[in-house]
């Protein structure tokens, strides 16, 4: 049965420190009205779908889902008995990238479990509305469908309940962690109109204890700046995070920040003085050095988490970090935050944006730890890893692809669904990027075995399973392949437990050739989902060029690809 104390409600979620006049478009009563009025809506609109109903997780083979959709990255997560057994991204049925509805492929796996007892809903639609009201997003209003409607497309009525955005992503991280106290950070985009929250985990307790609210946003500002780079935003910040290694974070730092920001010490608060959510293509046209531009935006994100991350060490007690939220995707920042000496320990899932909340809704309804059984929750490919004849082709300096096992649930291939080379071959890097059809100064991560990973990374944290952390090469010159301009890489530590299959694989690669590690990226081409299943390894091989194992047999591969593809975004004020 639940536990009590997570404070969910709206007498008990007072936070310790709030911020002060949070937009400049409507007074805090007119705003609680909003919220107040739809608290009570999300409540008629349940009916009789009370709290009790849904936590009846001691039936037999109670089968529990939690659905994130209707935004981005659609997800579905599946739990039997209070066990988490899957999880998957709706892109990769649909082959659509960031889908944000359900797909039936998914839904199919999902069923294969059994049928949902209950459904658990990642955010309040409700809620959200009123947000969307103050944002003039009438045409979102207008177009979104009542949830237990939406759902019905896909099976037949179930019990629905609703979590909130940022409580849904603090669950996820913290009940997952091996922590059993902590301080939970997380920072997105927006939630319904939750921005930036800091919570005090204790036990299986959950207490908000500040809140930022729409339209101060930082991950909208980061996104917003994509845009202005000329990136897409709310799918490639990635790529400005990469890009910005190439410009000098000081030339326009003070500008930026001082266009945009207001914070002070000493109060978490980061507030904007702009509304953001329509993007920045305005701000300073005259700039072209995009590189620069790029640089100056992760220095000062890099500067928002650690004053954030300062104020939640030195206002709760716990050493313990929780880093959730979209923007918790960034390595480079989360480097910074390692290397500040605040913490004892962080834990940053592998999913820890949207699509992560499917797994979060689920766990902060249940009020209960989940274990952890590691990324790989998503559709299955039966066959023995292909060890063998994937290392053959490898030390014969070829590019090769792995569809085998269990889809990692995240945005990163960690070794069921990657391709990979040699990180020693010089031309490793822009081989793999012609395959993949992206920028030609995009970097790659090393997969390495974590027994010999400090003898190659000053790693600055003890392992990193899910490239959450940039380490420096320590001998870059030996591995051009994967270390950036910088000379960082982002780092996958691989173990036995974690993937014994691809673990093998770097062993017997480091017995035949002296390298411990290899050049690991996604099996999948920019702009489309990360090959699923064995339809799509195969058509992946036969249009890519590339040999790719799903077993002991391989994926016939096509013509080699010889060059990328005429992408206005090669062009910048450089030549790397």
């Amino acid at each position: 049965m639940a536990k009590t104390g997570i404070v969910i409600g709206p007498a008990s979620c007072t936070p310790l420190f709030k911020t002060g006049d949070w937009h400049d478009q409507l007074s805090q009563a007119a705003a609680a009205a909003l919220e107040h009025r739809a608290r009570v809506q999300e409540k008629n609109a349940r009916h009789q779908e009370t709290r009790s109903l849904y936590l009846q997780i001691t039936a037999a083979a109670m089968i529990s889902w939690g659905i994130s959709a209707r935004s981005h990255d659609a997800a579905l997560a599946v739990f039997a008995d209070g066990t988490l057994v899957f999880a998957g991204h709706a892109e990769r049925y649909s082959k659509i990238k960031n889908d944000s509805e359900l797909a039936p492929g998914l839904v199919a796996d999902a069923l294969a479990y059994g049928e949902p007892g209950q459904i658990v809903w990642y955010e309040r639609p409700w809620l959200k509305k009123t947000r969307q009201m103050l944002a003039g997003q009438w045409q979102e209003i207008r177009k979104t469908e009542n949830i237990a409607r939406y759902l019905s497309r896909y099976l037949t009525s179930r019990p629905i309940s609703f979590t909130g955005h940022h409580l849904s992503h603090a669950a996820a991280g913290y009940y997952t962690s091996p922590f059993r106290d902590a301080t939970i950070i997380v920072l997105d985009a927006i939630g319904e109109w939750q921005t930036y929250t800091i919570w005090e985990a204790t036990g299986t307790q959950l207490k908000l204890r500040f809140s930022q609210r729409y339209p101060h946003s930082v991950g909208l500002w980061y996104s917003a700046m994509t845009q202005r780079c000329g990136f897409k935003p709310n799918e490639e910040e990635y790529i400005l995070m990469g890009l910005s290694a190439f410009g000098d974070p000081l030339k326009y730092y003070d500008r930026i920040k001082a266009d945009f920001f207001v914070w002070q010490q000493g109060h978490p608060s980061i507030r904007l003085r702009h509304n953001l959510h329509r993007g920045c293509r305005w701000w300073a046209p005259e700039v072209t050095d995009v590189e620069n531009i790029a640089a100056a935006t992760q220095r000062i994100y890099e500067d928002i988490l650690l004053h954030a991350s300062r104020f939640a060490c030195k206002t709760l007690p716990s050493r313990n970090l929780v880093l959730m939220g979209g923007c918790a995707l960034n390595c480079v920042a989360n480097r910074r935050l390692a290397d500040s000496g605040d913490w004892g320990d962080i834990w940053v899932m592998p999913c820890p944006g949207d699509a992560g909340s499917s797994i979060g809704c689920v766990l902060a309804t249940m009020q209960e730890f989940v274990h952890w059984p590691g990324p790989f929750l998503g559709h299955r490919i039966d066959g023995a890893y292909p060890v063998a004849p994937a290392l053959r082709r490898l030390t014969a300096g070829e590019v090769v692809g792995i569809a085998n096992g269990r889809a990692e649930f995240g945005p990163r291939a960690l070794g069921n669904r990657s391709l990979l080379a040699d990180p020693r071959i010089a031309d490793s890097q822009s081989k793999v990027n012609a395959i993949k059809q992206r920028e030609r100064f995009r970097p790659f991560a090393p997969a390495i075995i974590v027994e010999m990973a400090t003898d190659y990374f000053d790693m600055g944290v003890p392992s990193s399973p899910y490239m959450q952390f940039t380490a420096r090469c320590r001998q870059p010159e030996q591995f051009p392949g994967i270390v950036h301009v910088d000379g960082t890489s982002r780092v996958q530590t691989v173990t036995a437990t974690d993937n014994p299959g691809f673990y093998a694989l770097l062993r017997e690669f480091h017995h035949a050739t002296g390298c411990p590690m290899l050049l690991n990226t996604s099996l999948n081409v920019k702009g489309e989902p990360l090959v699923n299943d064995r339809h799509d390894a195969a058509r992946f091989a036969i249009t890519y060029g590339v040999p790719v194992f799903c077993d002991g047999t391989e994926e016939k591969p096509g013509p080699p690809v010889t060059a990328t593809r005429s992408d206005p975004t090669l062009l910048f004020s450089y030549n790397p």
